[in-house]
């Protein structure tokens, strides 16, 4: 399997699209001003306590209280608010919990109002992005993450991936952290973490202790709500929690994205610095690797496969519902035969789309019925495996007696929708048919205003791609008479977001020229 990531950066955001075998799997969009992202560490206050849901708003500085339920707290909340009340107070002098004291643990059936009060100071997490109308949600459990190791402060537990197998492994690994892990930090074992040497397991401890000194010495300055330490940029984060031998490629379009991701390939492996490009091509990257493409294929109400076949997906508040339908190039076979190869094709496709759109929550699948027993055990079968590389935590359970399967797929953050819908370029989405004008002329006329208001001016053109190229096909074609009639030489440069008759006029500096006379 060859894996490839390819990064779009704008001064507003950045797009992450993964792509596994040339199929477009995931793609993430991280605005450059987010400042609420899953793994942040808050300073909150406890704003509001609702001991009818047994949980409690906190203000964590975002516009809407972030939610914080008791199920959430984790067994430590009593060593954690000890540890935040004697640092704030300055009864701790060092990071390190070698010396405090743990409290029991807490009770799985307690209630939260006999764990905080109002304006009490609580040491939080974000677990979920702020989704729609709801502020972020949040735990106590605080975890610093590496790419190997995952520390949790107040536990001396050691707990080894249940994807690394082997007895042998599995026993090296724990005798290995617990010689080198610090004392009252439980620590998380990643399945990245088979095969490694003592020496690079030792030196991501260290590095997460650091990070974890770092929130000491926030804590001890924060007086009222305040990020105490952010997650890694979302496209460092994906690159350390989904980075294996079988990527292939990670291309870039920015510099210090490329930069940045370079220093960080250095420290985690030297060897995977060769897969990592930077992009300087005229075209847009997204262009260029065919991922627009694939968004306009894959987005929308229905997705057609390569048999013919398609899925229809509706959403409503409270599931998703996605029906299966051959379509009509069925191949001509057995009807259970037929039915079984269209479900086998959907169930992968069904897969891919989960994880393209981060579809969360309830999802029902109607697929299409079939009889054998064994038909339906391996359809199951075959979720599971499509399912695997999914890293949102999910559940699939066998098709009930009605044909239907249903899956919970945990939401973590906005379900990704993206809107390939196009204006008719006849009615402009108006549905009346409108006199049409050479959409060069159109052009000409500002051609024009932009040369008499600023003569001295670089001129850039930007079109979809037919006016694109019916500007430059010809000999001599349309720019050249152009640059004959007004003795300046005009760039022309295509963008496929455009609608048939939309341009934009840009000068020597890419800023907008506007036409405002």
């Amino acid at each position: 399997m060859s894996k490839e990531l390819i990064i779009s950066t704008s001064p507003t955001e950045v797009e992450i699209a993964l792509i596994e075998n040339a199929k477009l799997i995931e793609i993430h969009t991280e605005k450059t001003k987010d400042t609420f992202a899953v793994g942040d560490i808050f300073l909150g206050s406890i704003r509001k306590m609702m001991p009818g849901l047994n949980a409690a708003f906190v203000d964590i500085g975002h516009r809407k209280d972030a939610f914080l339920h008791y199920t959430d707290l984790g067994p430590q909340i009593k060593s954690l608010t000890k540890y935040t009340k004697t640092v704030q107070n300055n009864k701790t002098n060092t990071h390190r919990l070698d010396a405090f004291e743990n409290m029991p643990d807490n009770p799985k059936g307690g209630k939260i109002d006999n764990v905080f009060t109002k304006h009490e100071h609580v040491l939080v997490q974000i677990l979920k992005e702020p989704i729609s109308t709801k502020g972020p949600r949040l735990s106590c459990e605080i975890t610093v993450p590496g790419r190997f190791i995952v520390l949790t402060p107040f536990s001396e537990t050691i707990a080894i991936s249940k994807k690394i197998s082997d007895p042998e492994e599995r026993k090296r690994l724990k005798l290995l952290i617990g010689s080198i892990k610090p004392k009252n930090f439980g620590v998380i074992v990643r399945t990245a973490a088979k095969g490694k040497l003592v020496a690079d397991l030792h030196s991501e401890i260290s590095e997460l202790n650091e990070k974890w000194k770092q929130i000491y010495h926030e804590l001890r300055n924060a007086k009222k709500p305040k990020k105490l330490l952010s997650e890694l940029d979302k496209t460092t984060t994906i690159i350390r929690d989904i980075l294996t031998d079988d990527f292939t490629s990670i291309v870039t379009d920015d510099k210090d994205v490329y930069n940045g991701l370079k220093d960080y390939l250095k420290s985690i492996d030297a060897n995977k610095v060769k897969i990592l490009k930077h992009f300087t091509g005229a075209r847009p990257i997204f262009d260029e690797f065919g991922v627009t493409k694939q968004i306009k294929a894959s987005f929308g109400k229905t997705s057609t496969m390569s048999s013919g076949a398609y899925i229809v997906l509706e959403s409503t508040e409270a599931m998703h519902v996605i029906d299966v339908n051959s379509g009509p190039k069925m191949v001509k076979r057995s009807q259970e035969d037929a039915a079984m190869a269209v479900n086998m094709e959907s169930a992968e496709e069904i897969a891919r789309q989960l994880r393209l759109r981060d579809i969360g929550g309830l999802i029902i699948i109607d697929f299409i019925d079939v009889r054998k027993s064994e038909h339906k055990t391996k359809l199951f079968q075959a979720m599971k495996s499509y399912m695997e590389g999914d890293r949102a935590q999910h559940t699939i359970l066998p098709l009930s007696k009605f044909g239907l399967m249903q899956i919970t797929r945990q939401r973590v953050r906005p379900e990704v929708k993206i809107d390939t819908s196009e204006k008719c370029p006849v009615c402009m989405g108006t549905g009346k048919s409108t006199p049409s004008v050479l959409v060069t002329d159109s052009i000409e006329r500002d051609i024009n205003f932009i040369l008499e208001t600023r003569p001295a001016s670089k001129i850039k053109l930007e079109t979809h791609p037919f006016v694109y190229a019916y500007i430059k096909q010809g000999l001599p074609s349309l720019r050249m008479k152009w640059a004959m009639k007004y003795k300046k030489w005009i760039t022309v440069a295509q963008n496929n977001d455009y609608d048939l008759f939309q341009y934009k006029f840009y000068d020597g500096a890419e800023d907008e020229i506007r036409m405002e006379g």
